[in-house]
């Protein structure tokens, strides 16, 4: 499949989680499709970028590793991505690729997950805390941040006062997520 026919078959990929989960397993089962995936993705300004930014989210979800050849690539380019339906699930995949770096299971992402790579997901995740974006990319950068913060030292001190300075402002959804972050800061701080 060229990345043309990749495109139009975006078309189809709807909110659905049978969808989803229907194209990330065809791009799981044919692994030469995940760099057109990568190049429709940020496609920033097209919406089909969104589809795409979808269904890679899925695939990460049900196959993270698939991702590690693409890391330079996401990561370099991620901060790109600008449309509401694209920002989250890029957001969630940082989420993932946090929980499988600082997770109890051996994964290849322990390995692959560079320095640099773990520097543009600490950028793009508080780029997203500090603009105008829907909850859910915020809820996933701060548990991103969070776990980051375990080694690098400066991330709990700027978090703590986004968080503190937006709490009021907030949505429910915001405030319960950021309680929980101050409240794991503050133990790993004792």
């Amino acid at each position: 499949m060229t990345t043309e026919e990749l495109y139009k078959e975006l078309n189809y990929v709807n909110h659905s989680r049978e969808k989803r989960m229907h194209y990330a397993n065809l791009v799981i089962n044919n692994p030469d499709l995940i760099p057109k995936l990568m190049t429709i993705l940020f496609m920033v300004d097209d919406k089909i970028s969104c589809r795409a930014a979808w269904v890679f989210e899925f695939m990460c979800g049900e196959n993270l590793e698939a991702c590690i050849p693409y890391l330079d690539q996401f990561t370099e380019n991620m901060h790109r991505v600008h449309l509401d339906p694209a920002v989250r699930p890029v957001a969630k995949v940082c989420e993932y690729l946090a929980y499988a770096y600082y997770g109890n299971e051996e994964t290849l992402i322990k390995a692959a997950l560079l320095p640099k790579h773990k520097e543009k997901i600490v950028e793009a995740c508080f780029d997203w805390m500090i603009n105008d974006e829907k909850v859910a990319p915020k809820a996933y950068s701060m548990t991103t941040l969070f776990l980051f913060g375990k080694d690098i030292d400066w991330i709990y001190p700027e978090l703590k006062i986004i968080l503190e300075r937006d709490f009021s402002t907030q949505s429910a959804a915001f405030k319960a997520r950021a309680r929980h972050i101050l409240k794991k800061i503050n133990k790993q701080k004792s």
